[in-house]
């Protein structure tokens, strides 16, 4: 089962039926709605952050919770498309490179205070990270909206979510 936090976005429920679509139990909790003891009960295989008040809330997240810090974007990205490199392992395997992402964004993590934990997996032309992955642990954010309608290569890099993770 993948929980899936809902941080009152938009986006969530789009997340919710492409995962569905892909064969995905999901269940969905608002994020003031269920505590961490519940989280560890419910023992979901897989965990979630949807986009929130400053979207794309879950790759930030992992960035400042090791450490990382997140900055003002040089530019506000709210529904811009932009040309998006990646390491084509994991969630990009199989996947063009450059390939279209969606952006709804304000927030990046600060490249120059990147956690030593984390590896930079996918940017922008600009340098703007758009993906990072933990080089323990099985931890990947992206800055872009894999769920919109109008990202690439969107649903298959949530299928590859669910195939390595």
């Amino acid at each position: 089962m993948i929980l899936l936090i809902d941080n009152y976005d938009s986006f969530t429920y789009n997340l919710y039926h492409y995962l569905g679509e892909l064969g995905a139990d999901v269940r969905v909790f608002r994020n003031d709605k269920i505590t961490l003891d519940e989280i560890e009960g419910l023992r979901p295989e897989k965990i979630v952050i949807s986009p929130g008040p400053c979207t794309c809330l879950g790759h930030q997240s992992i960035g400042a919770a090791f450490g990382g810090e997140v900055i003002r974007a040089p530019s506000i990205m709210h529904g811009k498309l932009s040309e998006v490199t990646h390491d084509g392992q994991t969630i990009f395997s199989g996947l063009k490179n450059p390939f279209a992402a969606m952006r709804y964004h304000s927030l990046v993590i600060d490249p120059q205070r990147l956690p030593a934990d984390l590896a930079v997996t996918a940017r922008t032309a600009d340098g703007v990270i758009m993906a990072v992955r933990h080089k323990q642990f099985p931890i990947e954010g992206v800055q872009f909206h894999p769920e919109s309608i109008l990202a690439e290569e969107g649903k298959k890099l949530l299928k590859n979510f669910l195939e390595y993770y």
